[in-house]
């Protein structure tokens, strides 16, 4: 009798949890990056099938001669993308990570999430099945659905990763009563909403409990990239000296006009519910780091990375790339925090990739650190230290916080899935890799510098691609990343220009 999904996880062990550092594992590795999301949210994302590529450096577990990979796409992964990956790992020649490495696709590119199109294809699904050893297998993906349980169950091998079940602790709602328990700072907010008139009394309640509060800010409870989130400003309204009803008027009227960036939001606020918080401002300073961890099976965490989110779009809210690591003054603080929300999502049985989002704001000496939200999935931080780790045979220090190469220098990074621009149209992977060899950007492994891409799929079709630029300094990361993103647009200038 197959197994059920509860069944199947418990076959995870801790050490198949581990990216790195988990020698004479006997175990394969089926990855399914898939962006199981919300369609109208997917929309949004310019080629967003070719962001299957950029879970390619979780095949940094192929450094470890006991495992096997199976790697799979909508569409076939060209040869130089793959191995653009495999030929920048450490410790193993690129040709025995290859023949363990298997390689399948749908062959098909429709806006559809790749497990859906797995689902629909039993005898490529029964080819997959034939190369997983029972009891030795286990599958990774960017986000777990519903659909991923589902292929779990199929395939009778368990899920490094949260049962969407437990979905809640990473929804808005959920984020801010994991910190209330945890004792993580975060802003004043409401509860769940799910219409109009209630996300208006919401607003003048937060309002009237924080007379000073100038805008706010209403948060679809399930969103991405700040596509669910959009400011509201209270101070227009002139909210004072008005009765409690005038008050509700004023801001239901308002809110009829919100510049949600997440389409059909009324209709997402109906079914999924919306709350608004304080919008943090104030201060001689604001920055938008992370911190990321990991949770093993058997309940162990781990942090990560911490980051400094870079963020931009209508509402400057939308995740457009990421430095690396967060800055120093707080780093710390942020990984304490980071550590105390792994520790309780393990509690709640949580699985595998978290991420904590904060605001911080600078007083002075003093920098206060605010948590705005949990992601319990892969996310725009994930790979770019994914690339970092699979590069070198380097380690964070949990001490600082700093990630140190075997030689004791510290590398820093800055990192984007949004590099784009239209004269990049038409270039080929290879004519990328052209450009950077010539202009002596790619990264060396002698010099612990240099840019690695992720993304490739999109660069022709698209004019988009991802690169993760690597220093020894947070300026060296973002002088290499100037460099590239300038040689990169300015070579392709000449050749579209050229007769």
């Amino acid at each position: 009798m197959p197994l059920s999904f509860a069944e199947l996880q418990q076959q995870l062990q801790p050490a198949w949890g581990q990216e790195n550092g988990a020698k004479g594992a006997d175990v394969d590795l089926l990855v399914v990056p898939s962006l199981s999301m919300d369609p109208a949210q997917m929309a949004m994302i310019t080629g967003a099938h070719h962001y299957e590529e950029r879970q390619l450096f979780s095949l940094i577990r192929l450094r470890d001669p006991g495992v096997r990979a199976i790697y799979v796409t909508s569409k076939l992964l060209p040869e130089l993308v793959v191995d653009a990956v495999l030929e920048l790992l450490p410790g193993v020649p690129t040709s025995h990570a290859r023949r363990r490495l298997h390689l399948f696709d749908t062959d098909d590119a429709s806006p559809r999430s790749l497990t859906e199109k797995l689902l629909e294809r039993p005898a490529l699904l029964a080819r997959i099945k034939d190369l997983l050893r029972p009891g030795r297998s286990l599958m990774t993906c960017f986000v777990v659905s519903e659909q991923e349980k589902r292929l779990s169950e199929l395939l009778q091998i368990p899920l490094l990763g949260t049962d969407p079940a437990l979905g809640y602790w990473g929804s808005k709602a959920g984020s801010r009563e994991l910190f209330a328990a945890c004792g993580v700072p975060h802003p004043a907010g409401s509860g769940l909403v799910y219409n109009l008139d209630d996300l208006a009394e919401a607003t003048a309640t937060l309002w009237e409990d924080h007379p000073d509060l100038g805008r706010c800010v209403v948060k679809l409870n399930e969103g991405f990239s700040g596509e669910g989130n959009a400011p509201f400003e209270l101070a227009p309204l002139q909210l004072e000296g008005r009765s409690g009803r005038e008050r509700r008027q004023l801001i239901r009227q308002s809110l009829e006009q919100l510049p949600m960036p997440a389409p059909s939001w009324r209709l997402l606020l109906g079914d999924r519910g919306a709350l608004v918080e304080a919008w943090l401002e104030g201060g001689d300073g604001l920055s938008s780091p992370s911190v990321q961890g990991t949770i093993y099976p058997g309940g162990a965490v781990d942090v990560l990375s911490t980051h400094e989110q870079i963020l931009g779009g209508p509402s400057g809210q939308t995740y457009l790339g990421c430095q690396f690591p967060c800055a120093d003054p707080y780093r710390l603080e942020l990984m304490r925090h980071g550590q105390a929300v792994g520790e309780a999502l393990a509690q709640r049985g949580c699985l595998e990739r978290y991420a904590v989002d904060f605001i911080a704001r600078r007083f002075g000496d003093r920098w206060d650190l605010q948590a705005i939200e949990v992601n319990l999935r892969q996310g725009g931080t994930t790979h770019p230290y994914m690339a970092l780790r699979a590069i070198t045979t380097g380690e964070l220090d949990p001490a600082t916080g700093l990630f140190m190469a075997p030689t004791g220098q510290p590398l820093h990074y800055q990192a984007s899935d949004n590099l784009a621009d239209p004269a990049l149209r038409g270039l080929l992977p290879a004519d990328l890799i052209d450009i950077v060899a010539e202009a002596d950007l790619h990264y060396d492994p002698a010099r612990l510098r240099g840019s690695v891409f992720h993304l490739l799929g999109c660069l022709s079709e698209f004019g988009k691609l991802g690169m993760t630029c690597v220093g020894g300094s947070a300026a060296e990361a973002q002088a290499v990343y100037r460099a590239t993103e300038s040689q990169l647009i300015g070579r392709a200038q000449l050749i579209a220009s050229a007769p």
